[in-house]
């Protein structure tokens, strides 16, 4: 009774919003302990040898959970009226968001199994209550498997889970090459028979000198280019600053062993590639599509690439099994040249110095792929699995496995049932969607770490956000970007994700890669390439970037921030008809060009234009129900703003509006309480919902990705009033929009529409018209 009593006093000194901190986190704020006026005294204790073993094996058994004082208060705490009534207060909202919910799917879908009230809220990007499960999974499993769980971020520690037990298996200084392939003469073998067929890739392109005069010609004279013609990847555009490189000509067909695979990879690769050659009808070869076989032909050659056609339903499988094949096989190549001198430095006569074995950059890791979630990265790493894993017998040794499953993976049964959404949606907010992770992979020919330190790592794979918080920003005191001084090979798959996310974080990135590191970090200098110690490096770096489509920013990133001395191919086929044949609506579209003096301007024009020109047509009480689609956020807070400032009826839906929020607006948008609707792209990216209630549409810019001007004209069909007369849709464009254009017009209409400074009408009555 006396211990009740006590901290039911202690409850009632405490303030409400010491009761919240209280409830959320069992324990009160730190701003609010009682500090004495006397120092503490400190306790030194000597620790025997054998303290961090027996505290490993403590931790491995089980324990009888203790129960603090604060847990303890904290039950009081919800037992009592006043923090009933509390949580009754922080439930409002939902409860609110729920109601609304309710409201919007009774006032009418008639679309059976789409799902628009609260299931569609509940897929959130990223999802709060998918991500506490899957923490809880994760904790359970690392529990079960004795792996330490306190460096993981997501439990409450900010410094990340490293391997640092098998550093010394996978010392690329400290293995030999006996060692790792278990039969010397095999390798000899190898690399007689290789002298047989030309010459390897790998050793062609990284054992090139450049000079000083070829490094100078590359920083200041301009590219020249020539196009192509090939079967599957279409319009190729090369380029390159050395003239004396000529145009690659297309393999019609490929030969395993004469592509310089290392030894491993010539037996997996048509094993693991097996699944998508079942879907070409006639294959040419037994190894490769048509698709992965032009593909690797450029990446085997060491040449940038630029591919925008990657698409998540049709081929993106089959370009990450391309790409990880490549990446594989340098890092093997690569790996094993160091193992190789290793053993030949061991054998050599002491007193005998030799300069032949430069073999290494200033850091070890040498591929970095940059995707989006973290479900791209674990089936990346299951493709290195596979290739790595010669038949079913013989298993390599990948450590941390189960950890990385339980953090990279998810549970099919948390998706909400009953989601209705379209199918390029669903394959790329497939599996784990979590946008913020990084993972260092250290690979030898039989075994693989995961989880290893960027210093030890071979390959980096990481997000855009993950990247960026190692790197940090300028006058950080935390930060660090020397492990990218020496990467060979950049992949950056999804690229058009990256303008949904972030892309400032992909132009940090690229504004810190191949740069002198600022610490030697142990290296050997007498094996460090001379092109790494001359900051030469982002001339040899290879870039694959892949995307769903063209965009100047990405455009910008390839032609301004690629260097490498082989060249670039490009990928430019333009579309004969755009997206606009997929409306399925009797629809009349308006084109409204707008002039502007120069890129930088055109923001500025934009919106005078749309103020002065457009706005007006729509400000009439006729003209309700009116829908602005803004792909920028940007131009979205500054029209949002100039809408208050002219106390305009309207309401507004970005990506970063609550749920409750949402449901709100989108029911007085329905009822026509509200005359306008902003709208963002990146909202429509990561939901997809059907905004109904539409009759007048207007684009503010086009479309960063084509068939989204499809779907959202065909949102008029959900809205069944009988008045299709009265539908308009008009579009704002400038000369500076002809990628975009193009993409949902044509390109035969987009030059017609970029000569004439005329608005152009255009009237869909169906699909494919």
């Amino acid at each position: 009774m006396g211990k009740r009593r006590a901290g039911r006093e202690l409850l009632r000194s405490l303030s409400k919003k010491q009761k919240k901190h209280l409830r959320e986190f069992g324990e009160e704020h730190p701003f609010y302990d009682k500090v004495s006026g006397r120092p503490e005294a400190t306790q030194i204790c000597e620790l025997s040898e054998d303290s961090e073993k027996s505290s490993a094996e403590s931790d491995s058994e089980p324990e009888v959970e203790r129960v603090s004082g604060y847990h303890k208060l904290l039950a009081t705490l919800k037992t009592s009226p006043e923090s009933e009534s509390e949580e009754e207060e922080d439930e409002s909202e939902s409860e609110e968001a729920e109601e609304s919910e309710a409201e919007m799917e009774s006032e009418g879908s008639q679309e059976t199994g789409e799902g628009e009230g609260g299931d569609e809220d509940k897929k959130d990007v990223p999802e709060e209550e998918e991500a506490t499960d899957t923490a809880e999974q994760t904790l359970s499993q690392e529990q079960a498997d004795g792996t330490d769980t306190s460096c993981d971020p997501r439990h409450g520690v900010i410094e990340e889970f490293t391997d640092v037990k098998h550093e010394s298996e996978f010392s690329l200084e400290t293995n030999f090459m006996e060692e790792e392939s278990g039969d010397c003469n095999a390798d000899r073998r190898d690399s007689s028979s290789s002298q047989a067929l030309p010459e390897d890739p790998f050793k062609q392109h990284m054992d090139k000198e450049l000079e000083e005069k070829e490094i100078e010609k590359m920083s200041t004279l301009p590219k020249t280019s020539s196009q192509s013609q090939w079967p599957r990847l279409g319009q190729l555009i090369f380029s390159s600053t050395l003239e004396k490189h000529k145009t690659l000509k297309a393999d019609k067909e490929v030969d395993v062993k004469q592509l310089h695979l290392h030894k491993p990879l010539e037996s997996t690769w048509p094993k693991v590639n097996k699944q998508f050659l079942c879907a070409v009808d006639k294959p040419t070869d037994s190894s490769f599509t048509p698709l992965q076989r032009e593909l690797f032909c450029i990446m085997n050659s060491y040449r940038d690439l630029f591919y925008p056609e990657r698409n998540a339903l049709t081929n993106g499988e089959e370009i990450r099994h391309a790409y990880c094949l490549h990446a594989l096989n340098h890092v093997l190549k690569a790996n094993a040249q160091v193992l190789s001198n290793n053993a030949k430095r061991r054998d050599r006569k002491p007193g005998t110095d030799t300069d032949d074995h430069r073999d290494q950059g200033l850091t070890r890791p040498k591929v970095l792929m940059i995707v989006p979630f973290r479900e791209c990265a674990l089936r990346i790493v299951h493709v290195l699995i596979s290739l790595l894993e010669v038949n079913d017998k013989k298993k390599i040794d990948v450590s941390n496995k189960k950890r990385f499953k339980g953090e990279f993976g998810s549970d099919p049964e948390e998706k909400p049932p009953n989601l209705k959404r379209p199918e390029d949606y669903e394959a790329v907010f497939a599996g784990n969607i979590d946008d913020h992770f990084r993972i260092g992979v250290a690979i030898l020919q039989k075994s693989m770490r995961l989880y290893a330190p960027f210093y030890s790592s071979d390959i980096i794979i990481a997000s855009p956000l993950g990247i960026r918080t190692v790197i940090g920003a300028e006058g950080e005191k935390k930060r660090d970007f020397d492990f990218l001084s020496s990467i060979e090979i950049l992949i950056i798959d999804q690229a058009d994700i990256y303008l949904m996310q972030n892309w400032e974080h992909v132009l940090h990135l690229m504004r810190h890669i191949n740069l002198l590191p600022l610490d030697s970090h142990g290296v050997d200098f007498s094996r460090v390439r001379m092109l790494n110690l001359n900051n030469w490096s982002k001339y040899y770096r290879q870039t694959l970037l892949f995307s769903a489509l063209q965009d100047p920013q990405i455009n910008f990133v390839f032609n301004k921030h690629c260097f490498n001395y082989v060249g670039q191919v490009a990928v430019r086929n333009v579309p004969l008809t755009g997206s606009i044949s997929h409306v399925v609506v009797q629809l009349p579209h308006v084109f409204r060009r707008l002039e502007a003096d120069s890129v930088t301007s055109v923001l500025d024009a934009r919106f005078q234009f749309f103020i002065d020109k457009v706005l007006p047509e729509y400000r009439d009480a006729i003209m309700s129900h009116t829908l602005i689609y803004v792909p920028s956020y940007f131009d979205y807070v500054r029209l949002r703003n100039y809408f208050k400032k002219e106390d305009l009826n309207f309401t507004h839906i970005c990506e970063y509006t609550k749920k409750a929020a949402v449901c709100r607006a989108r029911r007085f948008f329905l009822k026509g309480e509200k005359q306008f609707l902003l709208f963002t792209e990146r909202f429509h990216f990561y939901k997809r919902y059907t905004i109904k209630g539409i009759r007048n549409l207007i684009f503010y810019e086009l479309p960063t990705y084509s068939h989204f001007y499809s779907e959202v004209c065909n949102m008029l069909k959900a809205t069944d009033s009988g008045v299709d007369a009265t539908w308009t849709c008009t579009v704002l464009y400038s000369k500076y929009d002809a990628q975009k254009l193009a993409a949902v017009v044509g390109i035969d209409r987009t030059a017609q529409m970029l000569q004439s400074k005329k608005n152009v009408h255009l009237f869909v009555t169906g699909e494919n018209d």
